[in-house]
């Protein structure tokens, strides 16, 4: 079930809810619109007013700085259409950091045994560190692993642009199926993309870089 589409972000900037945007209209309707909520417009007026320009200021800066990142106006999209990526957000890796839980997140079952070696990889990179011991062979292994997902995040990204134009086609034709065999495809491919990503940082951090 999607949200009243009403009060998008969408219709704030009158675009359609599509994920492949014109950027330069997407500006261009950005600077219009703050003009029109500027300040200065409003010194005049009573304080209720004031108020009242200064949120949907705030507003449309976050409509703007979401729907201007392909993957936040991904996101966005999805939970106007009812899912919620907690695995994505920000709070959820902040909060999983502080307490020291994992977040959880499944492992694509594609990536499942490169995820099993890479997690043997990483131990006995902890363990040589432990030791200080210097392991030049185990580092070279952990650059290969890190090049190979960095190429899957290539990958991941270009056939999420695929996916953006089949949602397109989807939503100017009305097709509520494909609509939704699209929105699943591409909760799938962002959770691979968040996951490929975290494991990348591991990758990182046990490199030093």
């Amino acid at each position: 079930m999607s949200h009243d589409s009403q009060s998008s972000y969408f219709t704030l900037f009158q675009l359609p809810q599509h994920l492949h945007l014109d950027a330069a209209a997407l500006e261009k309707q950005f600077y219009a619109l703050s003009r029109k909520l500027h300040p200065d417009r409003f010194a005049s007026k009573p304080a209720a007013e004031q108020e009242a320009a200064l949120a949907a200021s705030s507003e449309l800066n976050d409509a703007y700085r979401t729907l201007k990142d392909p993957i936040l106006r991904t996101q966005y999209l999805l939970k106007l259409e009812g899912v919620e990526l907690e695995e994505q957000s920000k709070a959820a890796t902040d909060a999983a950091r502080a307490t020291g839980i994992e977040k959880k997140q499944v492992v694509p079952p594609e990536l499942l045994e490169e995820v099993f070696e890479l997690n043997m990889q990483l131990q006995e990179m902890r363990a040589a560190k432990q030791m200080g011991e210097d392991e030049p062979e185990l580092r070279r292994d952990l650059m290969t692993t890190k090049d190979a997902f960095d190429a899957k995040m290539v990958e991941t990204q270009a056939e999420l642009e695929g996916l953006w134009t089949a949602w397109d086609a989807a939503v100017d034709a009305g097709d509520e199926a494909a609509k939704a065999r699209v929105r699943d495809a591409m909760v799938a491919l962002l959770n691979k993309r968040s996951y490929l990503r975290n494991l990348v940082r591991d990758v990182n951090d046990a490199l030093g870089l």
